[in-house]
């Protein structure tokens, strides 16, 4: 398993950070449990009605396809010594605008669609899979990975050292219940 120096903790295969799960890089058949995983994780947050859910796993299949030709998309699996899937995650090589100094590239590793299966909870699936894709993603010289937390992931983030950071957003639209359309503040005097 891959070494990881991520604030302290134990590094996979260490004695103290020895896990029963191994990382393997998915492949195109592993499409359908990717898909899969990805709903699954939808699901979990309760963001979304299973209907929208099923319209967008056909639409990640696709966008899933073109960015690993692209070379962009690379998603791994956890599965136990047995070979049961334990759970995923994926990398994004997300395109970013140029800027000086050491975050130069003009692209940034982004983690998503982390999934664990429910039977594989609080066994440290979710940390072996963020630690191997760090190490991934140190290893190809990359400076920074980025990531949007759930409330379920931010623990493990945070754990391994992941910072908030100052993203903002503004909804133009309504993005269905819960999710208002960002108000533009009033200027005083004006419309």
């Amino acid at each position: 398993m891959t070494r990881s120096t991520a604030r302290g903790l134990p590094r996979p295969g260490s004695r103290r950070g020895r896990t029963p799960f191994r990382i393997r890089p998915a492949g195109a058949s592993d499409a359908d449990l990717l898909v899969r995983h990805r709903q699954g994780m939808w699901r979990d947050i309760r963001a979304f009605r299973p209907a929208e859910l099923a319209r967008a796993g056909p639409r990640y299949r696709w966008w899933m396809h073109r960015e690993r030709t692209a070379h962009r998309f690379f998603a791994f699996v956890a599965e136990t010594r047995a070979g049961d899937v334990a759970g995923s995650g994926a990398v994004w090589l997300q395109p970013s605008q140029p800027r000086p100094g050491r975050l130069s590239r003009l692209e940034t590793p982004y983690i998503m669609s982390m999934y664990t299966e429910p039977a594989f909870r609080r066994q440290g699936v979710g940390s072996s899979l963020v630690r191997h894709m760090l190490a991934w993603a140190r290893r190809r010289g990359f400076v920074r990975v980025t990531l949007h937390a759930s409330e379920f992931g931010r623990p493990v983030y945070e754990r391994i050292g992941f910072e908030d950071s100052n993203e903002m957003r503004f909804n133009l639209r309504s993005l269905g219940p819960g999710r208002p359309v960002s108000q533009e503040r009033r200027r005083p005097g004006g419309r």
